[in-house]
């Protein structure tokens, strides 16, 4: 049987990774193997990212892979050698928090905090893409994300919230709040 040789990719061995994450260009050698929510949480200790259900079943995980909301406890980091990685730590500018980040505060769209780092980035997308422009709409595609202290209704609105900033106001399906 073969031995192992930790310098080879065939048995897993360590791969150079280059990726820029919030901004700021970063190198890895790491085992081939290794999720991109590891790399971030082990290799770079940005622990914004939460391993939640390690399934991709819960979204406490969301990280910004290019610009796309993406499970990172179910890829490998190095399927995105070259990617722009944006986490829950990249989002504030020069010491200002995000828009979405300060909507969830204001709107106390939080409870134990676990959940939070992974429904503020996909918040952030879902509005990039333009998918706010009804509760409904919120709620549907911010239905990967599970919060199990039950903050949703707070999290439609911080993101009704932000949405009205940034455009029209979205349909709430009732009166206005």
């Amino acid at each position: 049987m073969p031995r192992r040789d930790e310098s080879s990719t065939a048995w897993g061995g360590r791969v150079p990774l280059a990726l820029r994450v919030n901004g700021v260009d970063r190198v890895l050698r790491l085992d081939s193997r290794v999720t991109l929510l590891d790399a971030l949480r082990d290799g770079l200790d940005l622990t914004g990212a939460k391993k939640g259900c390690d399934r991709g079943e819960c979204g406490a995980c969301t990280v910004l892979v290019d610009g796309r909301r993406v499970n990172s406890c179910l890829t490998l980091a190095v399927m995105h050698d070259g990617a722009e990685i944006t986490t829950v730590e990249g989002l504030a500018r020069d010491g200002v928090p995000h828009p979405v980040q300060e909507a969830f505060v204001e709107h106390d769209a939080l409870q134990c905090g676990f959940c939070t780092p992974g429904q503020v980035v996909s918040a952030v997308a879902l509005l990039a893409e333009g998918r706010a422009t009804s509760d409904a709409e919120i709620r549907e595609w911010m239905s990967g994300n599970l919060c199990r202290c039950a903050a949703y209704p707070n999290i439609v609105a911080a993101i009704r919230q932000v949405a009205s900033a940034e455009g029209p106001p979205p349909t709430t399906g009732g009166a206005a709040a």
